[in-house]
This record gives structure tokens, sequence and C-alpha cells, in this order.
């Protein structure tokens, strides 16, 4: 058996599509578990009207946990099965794909898998900055690394984590990183650190997300999580912004001069830009996005930037908000940050000369 656990608060936008794709799955038994965080909208009663799905409520918040690893603890002491998928109430399942993903873990003899679901996104600002997030994170988090047990890289998305229940409960589950607001990636590395095998890649064939409905949602789910996913926020923003003004610049400098019959500059400037912004598509591709997404992530690098400065700063002040509940600044951020970079720390520290000489 399976246990689907999904953590919900105020999710009535979404939780009904997704469960409807959950109940649909088929070639595998399971179990559906909806845990309502103290929702105050209709969350818990469109999940109590799925006949078969057990909703749940998690206990009283401990101190210094997040919210929905507290909830994610409560529902795997109930769930039964052999396999848990953690999955995300934003998310859709495609038909099929559950008993799939039971294949593909075995198949691959791994004791974890994860998807990077394909990222539904609406309007001029989704498409703009999630392109460009999603491009560093496979540059950060390569799924071949991840997958690979020689690498110490490790990392999942919260979307779609299937892992054994002999794996779970070896590792501590999620009370073993109870305080860690970037919670998927945190699990991972217990994982992997336990010597066993992650697999990760991008599954458009098995789900799909639309991570946030307003600018509003962006905004706070970003600030979050970007200062844990970059171990430099401020040196990536800084580079990014650069980048920004290298291709607008150029086009600017080409048709001015261009204008004033300098054809020379013009055709120099004109070929910076292309080249400049050539090279952001090549890497945007990596994201899996769509063409028209692609060409709006030139405006997508200040927003980006702007997010991490953002996110950088509420972590230095200690204002860091989602889902109505606020956290402390200095929560695991050690517990989130892509491992070769704390070994890349660790030959520092231990190097004093190199360390001052930087």
């Amino acid at each position: 058996m399976v246990s689907v656990i999904v953590p919900a608060r105020n999710e009535e936008a979404s939780l009904g599509t997704c469960l409807e794709s959950l109940v649909a799955q088929t070639g595998v038994s399971f179990e559906i578990l909806v845990i309502d965080d103290g929702s105050t909208d209709r969350t818990g009663e469109i999940a109590r009207s799925f006949s078969g799905v057990k909703v749940t409520a998690p206990g009283p918040l401990p101190t210094g946990w997040t919210g929905k690893n507290n909830a994610l603890v409560a529902d795997a002491k109930e769930a039964r099965g052999k396999w848990l998928l953690f999955t995300d109430a934003d998310t859709v399942h495609r038909a099929g794909s559950l008993s799939r993903s039971i294949q593909e873990v075995q198949r691959q003899r791994a004791a974890m898998l994860s998807y990077s679901p394909e990222q539904e996104v609406h309007g001029l600002w989704e498409k703009a900055v999630m392109p460009i997030i999603f491009a560093e994170l496979a540059s950060t988090f390569r799924p071949s690394d991840v997958s690979n047990p020689a690498s110490p890289v490790a990392a999942a998305n919260g979307q779609y984590i299937l892992i054994s229940r002999e794996a779970y409960d070896a590792v501590g589950g999620h009370a073993a990183i109870a305080t860690s607001l970037l919670e998927d990636v945190a699990l991972a590395r217990a994982v992997k650190a336990s010597g066993r095998r992650i697999f990760f890649r991008y599954a458009g064939d098995a789900v799909r997300t639309r991570m946030y409905r307003s600018f509003a949602q962006l905004r706070e789910g970003w600030t979050k999580n970007l200062v844990l996913l970059f171990p430099s926020p401020v040196r990536l923003a800084v580079l990014r912004l650069t980048e920004f003004m290298l291709i607008v610049g150029g086009a600017a400098v080409a048709i001015v001069t261009g204008t004033h019959g300098k054809w020379r500059p013009a055709v120099i400037a004109a070929i910076v830009a292309v080249v400049l912004f050539g090279f952001l598509l090549r890497r945007i591709r990596r994201a899996h996005f769509s063409w028209d997404a692609n060409l709006l992530s030139l405006i997508g690098l200040p927003l980006f930037s702007y997010l991490l400065l953002r996110s950088r700063i509420a972590y230095w002040n200690g204002t860091v908000a989602w889902k109505g509940r606020r956290y402390p600044g200095s929560v695991n951020r050690d517990s989130a940050v892509p491992q070769r970079h704390q070994e890349d720390q660790q030959a520092t520290s231990a190097t004093p000369s190199r360390a001052a000489a930087s």
C-alpha cells in the first residue's frame, strides 16, 4: 500500500482538483490522508466531501517547529503504507502516475524518489520569474548529481516525495527536521547521508502544479525559500541584475548609436546584447517552461534579484512569514544549504590564511 499524505492550509482553490486526480489513480493499493492544518476557508469541507479520504488535524504546534512539518509528522503516524507519498495540495496527478512512480522507484533501487512537477504559470510576473528561479535550481541541484550516490548533492521537491516507510523511519522523518523551513531538501539530505539512494528528475509526465495564484503569494513563498536554496543570494542577485543591465544596455546603445549613423559601435552593442540573451535562453530552456515564458525571463532577472535580496533581508530581520505564521530568520538554514557549499565553507574555515586572503 501507498499512503498519500496531503498537508493543506487554506487550500480551497486547489485541493479539490488535487484530490480528484488522486482518487482516480489505478494499478496500486493506496490510502489518502489530508491534514487540515488550521484552515479558515473551505479546505476541510472540500477534503471531507471525497469518499474514502481520511481528514485529520495536527496537534498543537511545538515551539520552533514549522507548521508543515508538524502536520506531516501527525499524518505519517496515521499512515499504514509501505511507501509514503508526500504531495502538496496544489498538485495535479496524471492518470496512472502513482503506479508508475512505484515501479520507477523500485527500478531505480532507490529509497526515495522525488519529481519536479511541470510548473503551470499564468500572467506576466509568474511567466517572467518562475523560469529564472527553476533554471537556477537546475544548476544548483542537478538531477544527475542528486541521483548519483557518489555525489554529496541532495535535493527533493516537496510537491512530490515518494519514500519507503523503512527509510523515513530510519532517518527520523519530519520530526528530525522539524525546524527546517525547507523540509524537502533537508529530508533528502538526511536520506542520502544515511547511505540510501535518491532518484530525482523533472516529471511533467507525472504531475503538474501551480505554486502561486497571485504576486503576493509568489513574493511571500520565494522570500521564505530563496535564501535557503542558494548559498550566496546577494552575489547571485548582483550577477543576475548585471546580466539584465548588459542585455538591455547593449540593446539601448545599439539603437541610439544606430540612429546616429555610428554603425560599428551599434553592431558591437547589438552583438553583445544578442549573445548574452542567447546564453540566458539556453540556461532557461533547462527549466521546461513555454516559449513565451522563456522570452519573458529577461524582465524576470531584476525581479529575481529583488526576491533574493528580500529573502536575505527577511532572514536577517527574523521576519519570515508563510501561511499566516511567522518564523525566526535563523530557522535551520544550514540544513537546507547544498552540501557541496557547506564542505567549501568547512574547507575555508580550516584554512585561515585563505579565508583572510579572500
